[in-house]
């Protein structure tokens, strides 16, 4: 693997930072990063994620591993060539229309829809998702949209959370401004 570009952010919301490296090899991409944060409900979180896409940004693959509070966190999330995803090798069918792995508590993984779907200014598109559900051990559906625009811009909106912003974002895709959650950490 070859770094491409690698990034850090300050959580918004609560004290925390994520630090994270978009890898590229001859076959696929890798995302492969650390958060450390404190839950609104006062727990500590430690968590180490890569997620592995090939190179048309199809999610592969993801794990994460660490912890939050005193519970210990290790899950494995996969997609298979026939669209079934598994959560530590149980199969999740609800789930077969989605492409994009979310890790809900990291901003890393807005980048693979992002740079999937490459938008032109003006272009929207909604980009479901299965999104990991720490507190609950389940991968469940994220419906997100995305709509460019402008150079660097995206409205967003996830219905799931009540949540639509406007995110500005790196020349390689990483967001650098979610609006109330994390923002990049200049160099």
């Amino acid at each position: 693997m070859r770094t491409v570009a690698s990034i850090l952010w300050q959580r918004l919301d609560a004290p925390g930072h994520d630090a994270c490296r978009l890898e590229r090899s001859e076959t696929a991409w890798q995302l492969d990063g650390a958060a450390v944060f404190r839950q609104a409900d006062g727990r500590i979180a430690q968590l180490h994620y890569r997620v592995r896409c090939d190179l048309h940004w199809h999610t592969q693959w993801g794990t994460v591993r660490g912890w939050l509070g005193d519970a210990t966190v290790d899950f494995s999330v996969a997609h298979d060539a026939h669209g079934r995803w598994l959560l530590n090798d149980t199969p999740v069918p609800e789930l077969a229309h989605c492409i994009d792995l979310d890790l809900g508590f990291t901003p890393a993984t807005n980048l693979i829809p992002l740079r999937r779907l490459q938008l032109a200014q003006g272009e929207r598109a909604a980009a479901p998702a299965a999104w990991l559900d720490l507190e609950g051990g389940e991968l469940g559906l994220l419906e997100q949209h995305y709509e460019r625009c402008g150079e660097s811009a995206y409205d967003y909106r996830a219905e799931r959370f009540d949540y639509a912003a406007r995110l500005e974002v790196t020349a390689e895709g990483f967001v650098r401004d979610y609006p109330e959650r994390w923002v990049i950490v200049p160099s």
